[in-house]
């Protein structure tokens, strides 16, 4: 039988309000870094008409200059005008800081097994918090990612760089797309509709942003193949997008956790990324489970699979462990997670060590994507020798 789906993801561009919110929070992570690599970071900003607020808990020994961090990230995205209602040099910041809570750096410097004296290393740091994170692979991009969350990440990021070339120079900062794929019998085979919503200048018609849209930016980024006379395009669909930005719509870190992961193709435990340092397993737990997921499908261990790991506050060793092959395993899916048991340590300390995760390194995860990029730690496939040795 011929099963036929349709499924969405969505991108959106870095002028996208949450966006903006998410790279000053990781921004600002990589200055605590730079200056003391142990910083304990929990960074929140949000944005609107005029302002940013940089909120948060911080337990660092360097210092932060977050108002020159911030007007430094707002112009780097491309607001410097302030007829837009939002402007680097002119916006107000303000500033709402304390110390980490002292219950939770308890748990986190000193773990259950340590205080239990069990003398490994990697035992000596807690999970900063209690939940369940999620990893995802899949053998039909390139990158071992979704295809529709890969193509709408594609779409963004060239609207920001044809703004930022002058190409189109009628476009502004804001922006998302959606790109809907048809798979037939689990397998993506055309595009049925892309979406791109992005602002512009107040003089450009309509008919010249969506000509440019979808001939210098859709169809550049969506292979050919992948096209037909049926697929539609759909561009600016409400017809203006001038006002935008923070002082279109508030934005906040951490709303754009789909965006930031798979696009929807795999479950979210709810924890966000950005703003966070690596002793939050929301966030280091997260990429060490793409990691892992990663190097299965890359050993040709399943075609596609699925990993959830969840934590308890100040406890090293994870609670629960489990993958899912959705049918695709081309070896009992028992062996596959006793050979992950094996080859990988999901302790928080183990992660940072191996991902080598205290440096500053974020800024360049806030956009399009924490996964699928390449020059990441946890985008590469150096145990695939191991896992295979392990199922046999």
């Amino acid at each position: 039988m011929n099963r036929r789906v349709l499924f969405s993801s969505e991108s959106v561009t870095e002028g996208h309000p949450d966006k903006v919110c998410d790279l000053i929070a990781d921004t600002v992570l990589d200055k605590a870094l730079e200056g003391d690599k142990d910083s304990r970071i929990a960074c929140e900003v949000c944005a609107t008409t005029g302002m940013v607020m940089v909120m948060g808990e911080f337990t660092t020994e360097t210092y932060i200059d977050i108002p020159k961090v911030v007007r430094k990230v707002v112009r780097g995205i491309g607001y410097t005008n302030v007829d837009a209602g939002f402007d680097a040099d002119t916006c107000a910041v303000l500033t709402s800081i304390d110390e980490q809570s002292k219950d939770i750096s308890d748990g986190v410097t000193t773990a259950l097994e340590r205080r239990q004296n069990s003398g490994d290393r990697y035992d000596e740091v807690g999970a900063g918090d209690q939940g369940m994170m999620f990893g995802y692979a899949t053998a039909e991009t390139p990158q071992l990612m979704p295809l529709p969350i890969m193509l709408a990440h594609g779409i963004t990021g060239r609207l920001a760089e044809a703004r930022k070339s002058g190409g189109m120079d009628f476009l502004r900062p804001d922006g998302k797309a959606q790109v809907t794929v048809l798979y037939e019998n689990g397998k993506p085979v055309k595009v049925d509709t892309v979406v791109v919503s992005t602002q512009h200048c107040e003089s450009v018609s309509q008919k010249t942003l969506q000509k440019a849209v979808e001939e210098q930016i859709v169809r550049e980024v969506i292979p050919a193949a992948l096209l037909d006379k049926d697929t539609k395009f759909l561009v600016n669909p409400s017809g203006r997008f001038v006002i935008g930005g923070p002082h279109g719509d508030t934005g906040l870190t951490g709303r754009k956790i789909i965006v930031d992961t798979y696009g929807g193709m795999c479950p979210h435990g709810g924890g966000a990324f950005s703003g966070k340092d690596p002793t939050k397993v929301d966030r280091s737990a997260s990429y060490y489970a793409r990691y892992v997921c990663k190097n299965i499908v890359a050993a040709g261990l399943a075609d596609r699979v699925q990993l959830q790991v969840a934590y308890a506050i100040g406890k090293a060793n994870p609670v629960s462990l489990n993958i899912d092959a959705f049918g695709t395993a081309k070896t009992d899916e028992a062996k596959i997670l006793a050979a992950v048991k094996r080859v990988f340590d999901f302790r928080p300390a183990a992660i940072i060590e191996n991902l080598n995760l205290r440096r500053p390194i974020y800024a360049a995860t806030t956009n399009y994507g924490h996964f699928g990029k390449s020059g990441l730690d946890w985008e590469k496939t150096d145990k695939i020798a191991e896992l295979k040795e392990a199922v046999k």
